[in-house]
């Protein structure tokens, strides 16, 4: 990985790591509790791919591993996030663009599904049986839930942030709206920026014509 790949991977991790123990972690939701590291390691993995999502995921479980109040093995949530990552990354763009809602939806959805999973069968491996107690089912319903609510606002521009910081020439001025339409089109395959534009051309169209038609009445009363 390179180092400004590093540097803005690093950064956004702790500060996820950060926000999540100090704000997320506090809210007493029921069920699972968003999980906003997860969502990071998704937006690197999504613009950088599989290898370097899967050391991405793997250095922010192990932060998560030891960052208290911690209560769990040390590498049980880097094992869970360096799958996710590397899977995550095999689903990246071929052309860096996200077009709709529903590819990164999926992947939204699985990752939370695959990780509560996951977490909870290397648990049962080493002796840790809380998941039974608080009910799988819930659990995979509402980190799913969570992450789904909470994935438009963090993923597109994660994923942003990650081409400007790799000089992709896709970040360019545009580049965060661009990627975030993928979310926002809601799997309709219009584009935000499209729209936009096409409106404009449409009221440049609607003052052209105004104009003729005024210009026709005063050479009739003429």
């Amino acid at each position: 990985m390179r180092f400004n790949r590093m540097l803005l991977s690093a950064t956004l991790v702790v500060v996820a790591l950060v926000l999540q123990v100090s704000v997320l972690a506090r809210l007493q939701l029921p069920g699972a509790v968003p999980d906003l590291l997860l969502l990071t390691v998704l937006g690197l993995a999504l613009v950088y791919g599989h290898v370097s999502g899967a050391l991405i995921g793997f250095g922010a479980g192990l932060l998560a591993d030891l960052a208290p109040p911690a209560d769990h093995a040390v590498g049980r949530y880097a094992l869970v996030l360096c799958v996710i990552g590397y899977l995550a990354g095999l689903a990246k763009p071929e052309n860096g663009r996200l077009m709709s809602a529903v590819g990164p939806m999926f992947v939204v959805v699985g990752s939370a599904i695959g990780s509560t999973l996951l977490y909870a069968g290397v648990g049962a491996l080493v002796g840790d049986t809380a998941a039974r107690h608080v009910g799988l089912t819930s659990l995979l319903f509402t980190a799913a839930l969570y992450d789904l609510l909470l994935a438009p606002f963090t993923v597109p521009f994660i994923m942003a942030l990650a081409r400007r910081a790799d000089n992709d020439p896709l970040a360019e001025t545009n580049a965060a709206s661009d990627v975030s339409a993928g979310w926002l089109s809601s799997g309709t395959g219009l584009r935000i920026g499209n729209q936009r534009g096409g409106l404009r051309v449409k009221a440049a169209r609607a003052r052209v014509a105004r104009a003729g038609r005024i210009k026709v009445k005063g050479a009739k009363r003429l």
